[in-house]
C-alpha cells in the first residue's frame, strides 16, 4: 500500500498522456516534440544539477554498480533462453530481447527523486550513466545482423550519459553552481518529470504485437520479475543500505524505455513487436513496481 500510494501520482501521470494523445487532437508531431525536449534539454539539465551539486564517494558506490550489473546481466542471460519460444522469427527475438533488460530512465529518476530529493537524482544519475553502455552493447549486438548501428557514437550522442559525465566532472571540481544557474537548471528539471511521464504514456500502444504472445509474456516476466529480484539478492548481498539500496531496487524494476522501440526501428527490425511489449511493460509495472518498492522500504 505504501508504495502504490508513493507511486499513484506518478502513473497518474503516465495515463493522462495516454488519454490525451487519443482525446485532444494535438497532433503526432506535438507529442514528438515534447519527447525530444524532455530528452536533450529537460532530463539532462535534471540529471546535471543533482550530480553537480552533489559529492559523490565512489569508492561507497561501487557495490552500486555491480548491484545494477547483476541485475542487468540476469536480464540479458535469461532474455537469450527465450530464442527458442520465437522459432524461426529470428528478426522479433533479436528486437524483443532488450526487453528483458532496458529501463526507462525517466520512471526512474521520477520515483527515486520523489523518494531521496536529490540524492536519489544523483544516484540514479551515475547509476543509469554506468549502465547505458551496457544495455546499448548488448541490444545493439543482438540486433546487429539486421542492421548497422555503431554502438560508440550511439553512447556519445546520448544525452543523459554525457549530462551524467559533465555533472560528475563539475561536481568533483569542487565548483559551487552560480545561483542563477542553479535556479535556471531547477526550473528545467521540475519540468521534465510532468512532461517526461506525459510522453510516456503517449507513446503507449497496445496493438501490433506480431504474435509470439507466449514469448513476449516470458520476456515480461524476466524484467518485472526476475531482474528486480536479482537486483535485491545483490544490494542485500554487497551490504547496500539506504539511498543506494532503493535506487537498485527501483532501477531494476523499472518497465522497459521507449528506447527499444527506436533502436528496433532504426535497425530494421520488429518496431511494432517491440513497442507492443514496451507499452504492455509499462502498464504491468504500475502493478509491480509499488510492490517492489514497498519491499525496499521496508527491507
Amino acid at each position: 500500500m505504501q508504495g502504490i500510494l508513493l507511486l499513484l501520482p506518478d502513473f497518474g501521470l503516465i495515463l493522462l498522456g495516454w488519454a490525451l494523445y487519443r482525446l485532444v487532437d494535438f497532433g503526432a508531431t506535438f507529442w514528438s516534440g515534447v519527447e525530444k525536449l524532455v530528452y536533450f534539454v529537460l532530463f539532462p539539465a535534471l540529471l546535471f544539477k543533482a550530480l553537480a551539486s552533489t559529492r559523490i564517494d565512489f569508492a561507497a558506490a561501487a557495490p552500486l554498480f555491480a548491484s545494477g550489473a547483476a541485475a542487468l546481466a540476469c536480464g540479458v542471460v535469461l532474455g537469450l533462453l527465450a530464442g527458442p519460444l520465437f522459432g524461426p522469427n529470428k528478426s522479433a527475438f533479436a528486437s524483443r530481447f532488450q526487453c528483458a533488460f532496458r529501463f526507462n530512465s525517466y520512471i526512474g529518476l521520477a520515483v527515486i527523486g520523489k523518494l531521496h530529493g536529490a540524492a536519489g537524482i544523483a544516484a540514479m544519475g551515475i547509476l543509469i550513466g554506468a549502465m547505458v553502455p551496457l544495455a546499448n552493447v548488448a541490444s545493439v549486438w543482438m540486433l546487429a545482423r539486421h542492421g548497422n548501428l555503431g554502438v560508440l557514437r550511439e553512447m556519445a550522442r546520448n544525452p543523459l550519459l554525457l549530462a551524467t559525465l559533465a555533472g560528475f566532472v563539475f561536481g568533483s571540481s569542487g565548483q559551487t553552481l552560480p545561483a542563477a544557474a542553479a535556479q535556471l537548471l531547477g526550473r528545467l528539471g521540475e519540468a521534465a518529470v510532468a512532461l517526461g511521464l506525459l510522453a510516456v504514456g503517449a507513446a503507449l500502444k497496445l496493438r501490433g504485437s506480431s504474435g509470439a504472445h507466449g514469448a513476449s509474456c516470458y520476456l515480461l516476466a524476466v524484467k518485472l520479475l526476475a531482474v528486480p529480484a536479482a537486483a535485491l539478492l545483490a544490494a542485500s548481498s554487497l551490504g547496500l543500505g539506504g539511498v543506494y539500496f532503493d535506487t537498485v531496487i527501483v532501477f531494476g524494476a523499472l518497465p522497459t524505455a521507449t528506447s527499444a522501440y527506436i533502436l528496433a526501428v532504426r535497425m530494421g527490425g520488429d518496431g511494432p513487436g517491440v513497442a507492443w511489449l514496451v507499452s504492455a511493460n509499462t502498464l504491468a509495472a504500475m502493478f509491480t513496481l509499488p510492490v517492489w518498492l514497498t519491499i525496499a522500504l521496508r527491507y
